[in-house]
Order: C-alpha cells, then sequence, then structure tokens
C-alpha cells in the first residue's frame, strides 16, 4: 500500500529567526511611528485653526531653530549637560554611602533616614535659592540642587536592594565565616544592582531637572536660562527647541545607563 505524505510532513528549509536588530528595529517601530502621527497633527492642527505663533509654533517653525541657531542652542547645551552630568555622580554616590552605612549601622539608618525624608518633602523651587544663598551662585550650588533631586530615590533603592539578601543567606555565610566585607561584595551588592539601576534610571532624568532649576535662579547661560529668555521674549520657537533639546539630553542619559546595566547586571 502506498504511503501519502501531507504537504506539512515534507520536510524543508526552517524558517529564520528574526535577527536581534530587527527585533529591536520592529520594537522602535511603534513608538518612532507614533510621534511622527503626532507631529503631524501638531502641524494640521496649528495651520488649520491659525493658532498664533507665540503661543504654539509649528514643528516646522521648531525645526528652522534648530537650523537657524543650533550654535546658540549648542553653547547653552554643554553648561547644563556639565551640571546635569557631574550632579548625578555626586548626588548618586552621596545616596550610595549612605545606604551601605546605613545597612551596616542600624543606629545611623534610625537618626538620619527620617532628616532625609524630611529634606525630600521640601520643593526643589523652594530649597533651590536657600542652596544658591549658602554656596553662592556659582557651579557648586547648580550641582548640589541637580544632585538633591536625584538622592532620594538612590538611597531608597539601595537601602533596599542591600537589604534584600534572605535572612538564611546571611545565616549560611555567618556559619561559613564569611567577613562583612565578603558578605557585601558577594552577597549584598549583586541583589542590590537591578534596585540600584532602577534609581539610575530616575535619577537620569530628573538630574536635568535639577540643573534646569539651578539655572532658573541665577544663570546667564544653559538651557534653563534659555528657557527663562525666550518666555519673557515670546519667542516661542526658541522656547519649544530648548524644551526638546533638553528633553533629548534626559533621553542621551537614560540611554547610557540602561546600556551600562545591560553590560554589568548580566543576569
Amino acid at each position: 500500500m502506498a504511503v501519502t505524505e501531507s504537504v506539512a510532513d515534507v520536510p524543508g528549509p526552517k524558517p529564520r529567526a528574526p535577527s536581534l536588530i530587527g527585533r529591536r528595529l520592529a520594537s522602535a517601530a511603534l513608538p518612532v511611528g507614533t510621534a511622527i502621527a503626532l507631529l503631524l497633527l501638531w502641524q494640521i492642527g496649528v495651520r488649520v485653526f491659525e493658532v498664533p505663533t507665540y503661543i504654539a509654533p509649528a514643528p516646522t517653525d521648531v525645526l528652522a531653530v534648530f537650523g537657524e541657531h543650533f550654535d546658540l542652542l549648542l553653547r547653552n547645551f554643554w553648561p547644563t549637560f556639565t551640571v546635569s552630568v557631574v550632579g548625578f555622580f555626586a548626588g548618586n554616590l552621596a545616596a550610595i554611602l549612605i545606604a551601605v552605612t546605613f545597612v551596616h549601622s542600624r543606629l545611623a539608618e534610625r537618626a538620619l533616614f527620617p532628616i532625609a525624608v524630611f529634606i525630600n518633602t521640601i520643593p526643589i523651587l523652594a530649597i533651590a535659592p536657600i542652596l544658591v544663598l549658602i554656596f553662592g551662585p556659582g557651579m557648586t550650588s547648580k550641582v548640589v540642587i541637580a544632585g538633591l533631586i536625584c538622592f532620594f530615590p538612590t538611597l531608597v533603592n539601595m537601602v533596599r536592594g542591600l537589604q534584600s539578601v534572605s535572612p538564611q543567606t546571611l545565616e549560611l555565610a555567618r556559619i561559613l565565616s564569611a567577613s562583612k566585607s565578603e558578605i557585601f561584595w558577594k552577597m549584598r551588592l549583586p541583589s542590590a544592582l537591578p534596585f540600584l539601576f532602577s534609581a539610575l534610571k530616575i535619577a537620569a532624568t530628573t538630574c536635568v531637572i535639577g540643573a534646569i532649576v539651578s539655572e532658573w535662579i541665577g544663570a546667564d547661560v544653559g538651557l534653563g536660562a534659555l528657557i527663562i529668555d525666550s518666555t519673557f521674549n515670546f519667542r516661542s520657537p526658541m522656547l519649544y527647541a530648548t524644551v526638546f533639546m533638553s528633553s533629548g539630553l534626559s533621553v542621551l542619559l537614560f540611554a547610557l545607563v540602561t546600556i551600562t546595566e545591560k553590560l554589568v547586571v548580566r543576569w
């Protein structure tokens, strides 16, 4: 009796799995397409309803600012970038060191953690003038403001991460005569890294906010100063272009933290 084979049973080349680059392009297509659609709606809405430029410029007007005044935007970008990056590292380093102190000293945690919570409850716009009075209108006050705004999330997440090691694991380590430094480097720190990078992603965006706020208080250069100047002079296209550049800086820092996380937290 002849045996018939169905078409599905006939061996053939297996379909290729999509490459890594292809998957990334596919995942990026939706947000990019959505952004383009929103910009088109913005452009059409401004033209159809004849919205005055000083209220809401069209995307093409904002794009023209990048072409005509890119040197001005770039000159004000670098001071904000410097303050953001230095404040990011200073604020997060202080938070990590204090978190390590809290984990190894419950007395320090009970004494200082409520103070950190109280400072975090003060709006940054309220505390920024005080810091300018204390440190002066120079670079130091701006870095302190940028660092302060990203300090508390990192402190909370780092403390939580360092304390996330199970009591059974810690007890086993003590039975095996592991030192405090061995417990920290081989148990506590690996457990805390996912918590830390979650906080660093938040800090990567908030440090830019802190830098811009510090430039609002007393600065003649920087994206924050350019926002104030554009607002009072009704230069709406320049204002929108500056806001987009500030957002681009936040996205850049966020992307750098994400790449670093993938390199460090391989598990």
